[in-house]
């Protein structure tokens, strides 16, 4: 019996984007159900993943590379960077074709170097950036928040929250791969684990055909976990690598596994955000270290529920993780992007969720704990406050995010309390 799909939030992107352009590229990582979303639309498949597919299509592009892209359209191409050459044949008949929704392709590395593609697609593509789920895509989050009407400027009734700190635990560790949401938790836990043997064995491998070690990238992926939700350089994670690796390793290096597990979607580091400010203070512009999804860092480091719920100073971090993940879910839904703020005078902000119509929302991330809550409403608040506003409009909202708590309300200097498990886009 098939499973039942999940609606995704990619899917109304999706549908939208096939109706603009004559192909739409949708990336990510692998396991995060690209395939499945897109085969919600498309008509016909043409699957590289499939060793057999990509031998015989490998012969095809040569002899015939048109025959590979007829089919009922919009036609599937699945991991079209098995097979670099079909870019440009997929940009060429969508050109000679002349109308939108043609192809759709999905790829679970970044675009080859720019010499095995003759063209970048520019003006023919669209772009879906797909991640594991959110919790409201998986169904852990009831929704009942929604940041598309903060920004509205509705004002939400108080919401009840179901999720406990045990549940919260569970789902940083369980992470959002699609399939770890269909079966029983304790095999679910193993998603994780399987997903970094991948990378660590297979993938790194394969994405450029440069041989890496298997042991450094798992070394990196420990440190990156150790360093998540921190404004660490490539200096510091170097010295942690080589506390645990007995070789020489230089900067270069962990530059190098860096940029290839970032090619990979493993890793989706956060960048500054730099508003308008009446203080004069010095924005700094150090990214702060994220996955993709917090369950590769947990299980990178061997953790599971019970270690975050015995060490909370550790399951703050990967709990912001988490939640980075699910508020750059939602910001694709309101053409918007995630960074972070801090400056020079200390003051910062974990996320502010930045819309391409320039509004813009302030966000906090906190597991629990009142004091905590309070310390990041006054931190909103002065940073709302040294936001010049006449070059840039003041915030939409600002809200705490939090993991552990019953109820999403609004406190009285007019921040928002929100439990990830209430919150929609």
């Amino acid at each position: 019996m098939m499973a039942k799909y999940k609606q995704r939030i990619a899917d109304r992107l999706l549908e939208r984007k096939v109706l603009g352009k004559g192909a739409v590229l949708i990336e990510g990582p692998k396991w995060c159900g690209k395939t499945t979303t897109a085969k919600q639309l498309a008509k016909s498949v043409l699957d590289l993943g499939d060793a057999s597919v990509l031998k015989q299509s490998t012969q095809m592009i040569e002899i015939s590379p048109k025959s590979l892209l007829e089919g009922k359209t919009p036609r599937l191409i699945d991991e079209w960077q098995a097979l670099p050459p079909i870019w440009d044949s997929v940009r060429g008949e969508v050109d000679k074709r002349g109308e939108p929704s043609q192809f759709i392709l999905t790829g679970s590395s970044v675009l080859p170097d720019a010499d095995e593609t003759i063209h970048s697609g520019t003006g023919r593509f669209a772009h879906i950036m797909m991640r594991p789920m959110s919790l409201y895509e998986s169904g852990e989050s009831s929704g009942t928040i929604s940041l598309k009407d903060l920004f509205d400027g509705k004002t939400p009734e108080v919401q009840q929250c179901d999720l406990d700190v045990d549940d919260i635990a569970y789902l940083t560790c369980r992470g959002g791969w699609p399939w770890a949401t269909l079966i029983s938790k304790d095999v679910a836990l193993d998603q994780a684990f399987d997903y970094v043997d991948s990378v660590t064995k297979r993938d790194i491998q394969r994405v450029d055909k440069v041989k890496r070690s298997p042991e450094r990238t798992k070394l990196l992926l420990r440190s990156y976990a150790r360093n998540i939700s921190q404004q660490v350089s490539y200096a510091t994670i170097r010295k942690d690598m080589l506390a645990n690796d007995a070789s020489t390793l230089d900067e270069d290096t962990v530059a190098d596994y860096i940029k290839v597990l970032k090619k990979l979607f493993v890793i989706e580091d956060l960048a500054a955000w730099n508003p308008n400010l009446r203080s004069k203070a010095a924005i700094r512009t150090s990214d702060t270290r994220h996955f993709v999804d917090p369950s590769i860092g947990t299980a990178a480091l061997g953790l599971g529920p019970k270690d975050l719920i015995n060490d909370l100073d550790t399951f703050g971090l990967f709990f912001e993780d988490m939640v980075v993940r699910d508020l750059r879910v939602y910001a694709e839904a309101l053409d918007g992007q995630l960074y972070h703020y801090r400056d020079s005078n200390g003051l910062e902000c974990d996320t502010v969720l930045h819309r391409r119509n320039g509004s813009y929302a302030l966000l906090e991330v906190k597991l629990g704990g009142e004091n905590h809550i309070n310390d990041s409403a006054a931190n909103m608040i002065e940073l709302a406050g040294n936001i010049d506003t006449d070059k840039m409009p003041a915030p939409s909202f600002m809200a705490v995010i939090i993991g552990v708590g019953q109820y999403a309300y609004q406190r009285q200097d007019g921040v928002y309390v929100i439990p990830i498990g209430c919150l929609k886009d």
